[in-house]
This record gives C-alpha cells, sequence and structure tokens, in this order.
C-alpha cells in the first residue's frame, strides 16, 4: 500500500486484520500489549484478547487477585480510580504488570444547562500498587510481594524484569525485578536498587551504587525499562542509558549517552521541563529489536521526521540506520495536520528491525522504514486517540504457553502441563 494512503485503509484490509486474531490453537511471534484491565471473575489467572499487530492485545486479570478496597458510595463525592497496565517485558514473554487502586474527589454539580455531573477537584497521589508477574499465554499469574512492605509505592514507577535461563536459551528458571534510583540524600553520587529475586522470594535494597555518570546531571528516567543483553536498562529520553546486571551480588552500573545531536541540555525552568517530559514515550523512544539495542526519534513538526538507530555495544556509540518522512501521510499540504493526527511513536519491532509501529489519532500503523509501505488498524473508538505510551511489545516463543514462571528456590521449565497445573494461586506472598 502506497505511504500516503494509509488514512484510507480499504474495509477488505481492515476486515482481513480483525480476523487475524489469535486462538488458542496458534499464536503470533509477538503481541502488541496495549490493554490490562480487571474484571470480575473467579478463575485465579489472566486471560487475554491476542491480536496479530498492528492489533493491539488485551490481557483480563481477575479483581480478586488485587485485593481492592472497599468502593465509595454512589452518592459520595469520593470516586475510585482503578487502573492497571503492563509495566515491562521480560524479552521471552513474560510481563510485569502494574495495578493502581487511588480515588478521586469528585462532587456533584449542575450544569448551566441543569445536567447533574461530577466535577473533578483532586486526584490521590498515593495510590495503592499491586505487581504481578505474568504470563500471557498460559494465564498464570504469581504476584510479588510489596516493596518496602507497603502498597505506597507509586514512587517507583522505573521498574524492570530480566529472566535468565541455565542452558542460555528455552524457558527462564529464574527472573529479577528491579527498580534503580539516585540517591539524592547521600554526600557523593550514588544509585540505589531495589530488587526482588525468584531464588529468593524476597525484595532487598542494595545502596551505594557507583553512578557512572559523566556529568553531574540528575537522570529523569523513563518508566519503561528494557531487558537486553542480560542486562536491565534505565532510560533518560533526553539524555541517555543505564545499565544494570540485577542478578549480580554487587550490580556495576554502565551509562551509554544517546546519539549526540539527540541530548538534550538539562532544562532550566519548569516549562522546560514540561517540554521535555512532553516528548517521553510519544517522540522519542528506545527498544530492542533482532537482538540489538535501538533508539527511535521522531521530530514534532512537519514533515515529522522518524529516525532509527542502532547500538554498536563494542564502540557504544549509535549509527542511524532509517529515516523516514512521515509528512508524506497528507500528500503535498504544507500546513500540519490537527492534534488528533499527529503521529507519534508506538513500539519498536522486536523481531523485525526494518519495521517501527507509529500511532496517529486511534490507529496504530506497522510501518517497514526500508519499503516505506504501512497497513493499520483501528485500536480505539472513532475520535479517540490512543495513550501510545501504554504500547509494550510482547515476544511470544514456542515454548511460553507451556512453561511455568519460576519459582522460590525451584527451577521449572517448559513441560506438558494443563491449565489447572500453571494457575497460581492468589495471595501467596
Amino acid at each position: 500500500m502506497p505511504f500516503r494512503g494509509i488514512v484510507g485503509l480499504s474495509a477488505a484490509v481492515s476486515g482481513h486484520l480483525r480476523r487475524g486474531l489469535s486462538t488458542a490453537a496458534w499464536h503470533p511471534p509477538w503481541a502488541m500489549i496495549y490493554r490490562t484491565e480487571l474484571v470480575k471473575s473467579p478463575i485465579p489467572g489472566s486471560s487475554i484478547q491476542l491480536g496479530v499487530p498492528p492489533c493491539a492485545s488485551t490481557l483480563f486479570v481477575p479483581d480478586h487477585l488485587v485485593d481492592l478496597r472497599p468502593r465509595p458510595a454512589p452518592d459520595s463525592d469520593i470516586v475510585a480510580i482503578q487502573t492497571g497496565m503492563a509495566t515491562a517485558t521480560s524479552g521471552d514473554g513474560l510481563l510485569l504488570l502494574d495495578f493502581r487502586d487511588g480515588s478521586a474527589t469528585a462532587p456533584f454539580v449542575t450544569t448551566p444547562d441543569g445536567r447533574r455531573e461530577r466535577m473533578l477537584v483532586g486526584c490521590d497521589l498515593d495510590p495503592d500498587v499491586t505487581r504481578f508477574i505474568c504470563n500471557p499465554l498460559s494465564g498464570q499469574v504469581f504476584r510479588l510481594p510489596d516493596i518496602d512492605g507497603t502498597k505506597k509505592t507509586a514512587s517507583c514507577r522505573s521498574v524492570g524484569l530480566l529472566t535468565r535461563s541455565a542452558d542460555g536459551q528455552g524457558p527462564p528458571d529464574r527472573y529479577a525485578v528491579a527498580e534503580l534510583s539516585e540517591d539524592r540524600d547521600a554526600e557523593k553520587r550514588s544509585f540505589v536498587m531495589r530488587r526482588f529475586l525468584s531464588q529468593t522470594g524476597e525484595w532487598e535494597k542494595l545502596v551505594d551504587l557507583p553512578s557512572p555518570l559523566p556529568l553531574p546531571r540528575r537522570m529523569d528516567i523513563y518508566p519503561e525499562v528494557l531487558a537486553f543483553a542480560g542486562r536491565l536498562w534505565w532510560v533518560d529520553l533526553n539524555w541517555g542509558a543505564v545499565s544494570a546486571d540485577p542478578f549480580s551480588d554487587r550490580p556495576e552500573l554502565r551509562f551509554v549517552e544517546l546519539p549526540s545531536a539527540s541530548v538534550l541540555p538539562v532544562p532550566s525552568s519548569n516549562a522546560e521541563l514540561v517540554a521535555a517530559r512532553r516528548v517521553e514515550g510519544l517522540f522519542r523512544r528506545m527498544g530492542v529489536s533482532e537482538g540489538r539495542l535501538r533508539y527511535v526519534e521522531l521530530s514534532q513538526k512537519m514533515p515529522f521526521l522518524l529516525s532509527s538507530f542502532v547500538l554498536d555495544e563494542e564502540s557504544n556509540r549509535w549509527t542511524l540506520e532509517n529515516q523516514v518522512e512521515l509528512g508524506r501521510l497528507w500528500g503535498d499540504r504544507a500546513d500540519p495536520p490537527p492534534d488528533e493526527h499527529t503521529p507519534w511513536i508506538g513500539v519498536v519491532h522486536p523481531l523485525n528491525a526494518n519495521f517501527m509501529y507509529i500511532t496517529i489519532g486511534n490507529r496504530a500503523l506497522a510501518l517497514d522504514m526500508e519499503m516505506e509501505m504501512v497497513l493499520g488498524e483501528p485500536i480505539d473508538e472513532p475520535g479517540s486517540v490512543v495513550h501510545s505510551t501504554l504500547l509494550r511489545p510482547c515476544v511470544l516463543p514456542p515454548w511460553l504457553q507451556s512453561s511455568r514462571i519460576p519459582c522460590a528456590g525451584k527451577k521449572e521449565g517448559a513441560g506438558n502441563k494443563t491449565l489447572a497445573d500453571v494457575l497460581v494461586r492468589s495471595g501467596r506472598d
């Protein structure tokens, strides 16, 4: 399909993509996870509506696993706000899920035309947080213990998931969940890591990790943490990335700067800070494809130049791999598109470096940057806008559906197990 024809996708193409929804008998090699929803269900595990990209996938988790707080009365000024999302992927199919149970103050008011509606006047900035490890194909979930023994861990927003197998391939026999932050109270610059190891089944805190940063500059870490080359990568999308092996007794931190032209100066005001954070996830993203680390950025104005860089691990240098002008989407028009048609970065294709997924309005588009060809599929209802920062690429290896999440003190791999065998009891922690 010609590049500029994406807005008018034919009904035949869209219908074909909708029929691509996966069944239990077959699944695509990877999925694009978008929604993670709590549902009323007595079963002890999750289920998934699996789509073939660019169709998005939705994960459903029984709400009884989260131990939600009682809902306010219908006539109360307080309303419940309960959200969930896949915050990280392991690179081999496991997901890290984050559910937040909070509230907002929204009293009823009478509108000028006489209708009775709620008006939002305040939000709970410290909701309860519950995290899970999830196998999206088998439905197995494992509820992680609370960090530091409390659910009030919304400030731990950059948490990643890394797996490891004894033979270097196939189902993992252990995993690590880790969060990294700068210790701003220490006299010398250092980092703090909180980690959960499946071998021990407990959280621990590692302090005074020497900082690898080349400048006296604070990192503004983006919430999505990447698993790559046996390490977790915490990314500041305006500066660079710090990586570490969370399995190590004493993790050694390493720093990789973004391509030189992409490094932005330290914001000198709140306005500049807001502007810098606006590009996070929408116009800049880091990902893994074909076993290599890639950085992608999109200019915010016409012609919307999309650039993809690949990292040379030996030299720690980036090389420009592909560039495409998305402005061709609007033909020869000189004026920019309306806000609802502004392109955003979706996800990096984990298995094909030539493909990039972007979002425009309520559509996710699969873009072949080399051939300049696209396919697209609506994710949300017409008139809505996809929150592209919620999209997560999840590789689905052949053994995933029959494998187990490693348990504390045990090594468990693939095997012929029934669904009842692999579902985990809730609340074991």
